[in-house]
């Protein structure tokens, strides 16, 4: 024991400068999430809870599970009922994006439902759940004159769920199945590719919701963003004319289709078409944005939305009125009781980025509150969201840095000594001037251009074994990342073999970073280095999955900034993780090779934050500088009032996810541009910073994000 004590000592003072920023990292974490908590819970005026609604799958007996976090206000009781609201996600998120709308309703007494969808957070069950058919019609329904546009797809199975999206369960035979019944009688339902729950899991939410016995059943509404716009339309469709019609309908950037009014005025759809609408909604909420970066939002128009727009037959339409008389922000057919009132509300940001806007927010207060005939206790314009959420941005970020440090920590362990060596001595090798620009331009140009038409390929159409490679997203940046793997292997190995076919021998492991410089392992792939650094990786990054488990159970809350980063896995989700890091490795590690060792800097073997910068921001341009470009094509020519740039240059096929992500892919690659400049300056190798963030990155994609199966 006493020898122990001696060995503690010895540490804590080579190591108690690492050790004090690791800690100081951990207080801020700890202090941040535990006032965003506050704020979630209202300082004790909110009850937080999450948990699992079990259901089965339609016209299945398969029981699912389909994760949920709930606020309910203090005041609700069986003897107080409360409205309450069932808020859905988009594409790739979870319940926590639906938080800014759930947190500022239930801080005006609404009981609010956030639910994790088909193949997404914590639900068992995949996106294969929502059903396909084996056709796509390529205008708004009702538009196309029933018939003239009835086109078949192929690809794999996830291509046809995406390009489903807009297929809705409630449709007639015609839009929601994979023929036409009135031509094939022969064919039953049951034997049919169909829409099979559009809903995604929510129908059966919104049951769960209306049956809790402190909330008021007839005072109930449906908010949804993106993917859940489709969701929320199912929603209220499943519910219409039943005692828990939703009094309202609130779509987050959400597609029309052509409706007509039933008797009482109200939006309806004939799903039989026989002149009778069989379904309606009560007080419609459409939110628009005017960059949004999905054209079919943009009612399949390549510009941003103008205040003409409004004008066109698809607005006009919903809204009830003539071309003339329509307007954005203005309430038409105004009667909450009747259930009549619509609204098409415009606001100034891009698609993502209206899960979080402070004037959407407010708008779908002002709504549900005028539908459930209340008067809200807390003006709409207070609200206290972004608060919470950049609480928790900082939070993020400092257990990131807390997974440098951990790391930083083991450096004045003996047995990882040998990690931690330093930028090598070779000042030959520094890359100056045009030297360095023109590799750098080659990174920037070779990664710009490949990501919108690699990562679609991945996303769609690539035909990858859909039940090992289950995550739709991480099959876009898998695809991207084999690519641009057998580019840099084609950069690095022929050289090699040029200059070794002629007995030239000017590049060693060293100058690759995959090795210590000494006369011992210049020469050769050093695997004792690769092994001690993967374990220095995995003890700091465990750190980091401590702390998001940790308040996960404590808070409910995991570290993440409007979109999701890091969440506690599941056992499927973990053994995905498993199937795609090895591609993450290879390609964070050569990545780090090519930037780092192969085209090293000025001022990168120099200690102090000065000399961290001179050269961080060069590894920066190489590192994310693609992306950053990407950034520029996408949404300068949008703010010129022209449209997307990838709608322009390419396509809308290749517009839309991936190039949306941009505005939270780019801040990561910035991020990890810090960890990969900051390891390969304190060990000289690529390896520690590589596989940080490699384990990282392929967190983001497995953690929450979609899965095609479960």
């Amino acid at each position: 024991m006493k020898k122990f004590y001696e060995v503690l000592s010895t540490y804590v003072n080579r190591a108690w400068k690492q050790l004090i920023v690791l800690l100081s990292l951990l207080i801020v974490s700890v202090i941040c999430i535990c006032v965003a908590n506050g704020i979630q819970r209202g300082f004790g005026k909110i009850t937080v809870e999450s948990g699992y609604i079990e259901t089965k799958l339609l016209d299945s007996d398969e029981v699912v599970n389909i994760g949920f976090k709930i606020y309910i206000p203090k005041e609700a009781s069986e003897t107080r009922k409360l409205p309450a609201v069932l808020c859905l996600h988009g594409y790739q998120n979870d319940h926590e994006t639906s938080a800014a709308y759930a947190l500022e309703l239930a801080r005006r007494g609404v009981v609010s439902l956030c639910i994790d969808e088909y193949g997404h957070g914590s639900t068992d069950v995949g996106m294969i759940a929502r059903g396909y058919v084996n056709h796509k019609v390529t205008t708004n329904y009702g538009y196309d004159e029933y018939g003239k546009s009835y086109l078949e797809i192929g690809g794999v199975t996830r291509y046809k769920v995406m390009m489903n999206f807009s297929n809705l369960s409630f449709f007639s035979d015609y839009y929601a199945n994979s023929f036409d019944f009135e031509k094939e009688t022969s064919i039953s339902k049951e034997d049919a590719a169909y829409i099979r729950d559009s809903s995604m899991g929510a129908t059966a939410a919104y049951a769960w919701l209306s049956e809790l016995n402190y909330v008021d059943n007839q005072k109930m509404a449906v908010t949804g963003h993106s993917m859940g716009t489709w969701a929320a339309w199912t929603v209220s469709a499943a519910y219409s004319g039943t005692a828990i019609e939703p009094r309202a309908t609130a779509l987050q950037c959400g597609e029309l289709f052509k409706t007509t009014r039933d008797s009482e005025g109200r939006i309806a759809y004939d799903k039989d078409n026989d002149g009778t609408p069989d379904i309606h909604w009560n007080n419609v909420l459409l939110i628009t944005a005017k960059y949004d970066e999905f054209n079919y939002f943009r009612d399949y128009i390549n510009t941003p939305v103008f205040d003409e727009t409004v004008k066109n037959e698809i607005r006009t339409n919903f809204l009830g009125v003539l071309s003339e008389e329509a307007e954005f922000n203005k309430t038409f057919h105004e009667d909450f009781a009747a259930g009549t009132s619509v609204r098409n509300e415009y606001i100034i940001t891009n698609h993502r980025l209206t899960t979080h806007d402070k004037n959407a927010v407010k708008a779908v207060i002002d709504w549900f509150f005028a539908s459930f005939d209340e008067t809200s206790p807390i003006a709409s314009t207070n609200q206290v969201f972004m608060v919470k959420e950049v609480l928790v941005l900082v939070a993020m970020l400092c257990g990131i840095a807390s997974t440098v440090a951990m790391a930083m920590c083991l450096k004045e362990v003996q047995f990882f000594k040998a990690v931690f060596q330093g930028v090598p001595n070779r000042p030959e090798k520094v890359k100056k001037g045009w030297k360095f620009y023109k590799g750098a331009l080659i990174t920037v140009l070779l990664s710009a251009f490949t990501y919108p038409f690699l990562t679609q390929l991945g996303h769609g159409l690539m035909p990858l074994p859909e039940k090992l490679f289950k995550m739709t997203i991480g099959n876009g940046f898998l695809v991207w990342y084999i690519f641009l793997i057998l580019v840099m292997l084609g950069f690095t190995l022929i050289p090699w073999f040029k200059q070794k076919k002629k007995g030239i021998k000017t590049i060693d492991f060293v100058d690759l970073g995959f090795a210590r410089d000494d006369e011992d392992h210049k020469n050769k792939f050093d695997w004792v280095l690769l092994g001690k650094s993967a374990l220095v990786a995995l003890i700091g990054v465990f750190w980091m999955y401590l702390q998001v488990i940790i308040f996960e159970k404590t808070t409910l809350l995991d570290y993440r900034f409007i979109w999701p980063f890091f969440k506690g896995f599941s056992l499927s989700r973990f053994g995905q993780f498993l199937v795609y890091i090895p591609i993450f490795l290879v390609f964070f590690i050569l990545n780090n090779s090519r930037i780092f060792a192969m085209s090293r800097v000025e001022h990168t073997e120099e200690k102090g934050f000065k000399a961290f910068i001179k050269c961080w921001w060069k590894y920066a341009l190489c590192m994310a500088g693609g992306i950053l470009l990407l950034c520029l094509i996408e949404y300068i020519p949008f703010f010129l009032q022209l449209g997307p740039g990838a709608d322009l240059l390419f396509s809308p096929t290749f517009g839309g996810p991936f190039m949306s992500l941009l505005i939270v892919f780019a801040p990561q690659v910035i991020v990890f541009s810090f960890i990969c400049t900051y390891c390969y300056r304190k060990t000289g190798n690529v390896f520690l910073g590589g596989i940080i963030v490699a384990i990282l990155s392929c967190w983001i994609v497995t953690g929450g994000s979609a899965m095609l199966f479960a």
